[in-house]
């Protein structure tokens, strides 16, 4: 059975989404840089489930959707002075920053590892799910693993529609294309995936070399 699909800009519809989330299923949302696939914060077997709907490997870490620096604030140990910059330069938009992680945040978000990843969109839907929740929310891209991200609705439903119960359709991503992600816990900082932010551009914000870690 294929997901509902719900104009992503009502707020019936927005709610209900929220509440799938509460309950601990997937919905999919749009974003400013390609379609996502969330679970809520505190239901770690939701998160789970990410993971079997897309084949996704369990080392590889689940992103965080913020609406504002407090919610950062909630999840990671610090946000360090080249974060901030980025974050002044950046956000909301297509970059995404990997911070030492808080106690507390479930080890299945961060794949049991010491960091989480970061972002705020440049999209209202998904960061007022991020408000009604009172909490970020874990949001990787609406695909089978290896496959390529999804721009609309259509595809995302297509890729993981039977194991989502909600879809949020805002039309075509505006960006197409994934985030960039950069590690701000090593020094000089590491881009671990060139998306919408380019390395010059990271390098022009930092005064700096970035490197580029595979």
């Amino acid at each position: 059975m294929s997901s509902t699909v719900l104009p992503a800009y009502a707020s019936t519809a927005l709610e209900r989404a929220a509440e799938v989330l509460r309950q601990g299923g997937l919905v999919i949302v749009p974003t400013d840089t390609v379609y996502g696939v969330a679970a809520a914060l505190d239901r770690p077997e939701a998160v789970a489930r990410i993971y079997e709907a897309k084949g996704r490997m369990p080392e590889k870490p689940i992103a965080l959707l913020v609406d504002r620096i407090e919610d950062v604030e909630a999840v990671a140990l610090e946000i360090p002075k080249t974060a901030r910059i980025l974050m002044e330069r950046f956000w909301p938009g297509g970059l995404t920053i990997v911070l030492p992680r808080r106690v507390g945040v479930p080890d299945i978000v961060a794949a049991g590892g010491p960091t989480i990843a970061v972002r705020m969109p440049d999209h209202i839907v998904p960061r007022a799910l991020v408000r009604r929740l009172g909490r970020p929310l874990p949001t990787t891209s609406a695909n089978r693993s290896g496959e390529r991200s999804p721009r609309t609705v259509e595809e995302s439903v297509a890729a993981l529609g039977d194991r989502v119960m909600i879809a949020l359709d805002a039309g075509p991503a505006p960006g197409g294309i994934d985030s960039t992600v950069i590690d701000v816990t090593t020094s000089p900082p590491a881009v671990t995936r060139v998306g919408a932010v380019s390395i010059a551009d990271l390098e022009s914000a930092l005064g700096g070399v970035v490197a580029r870690s595979s």
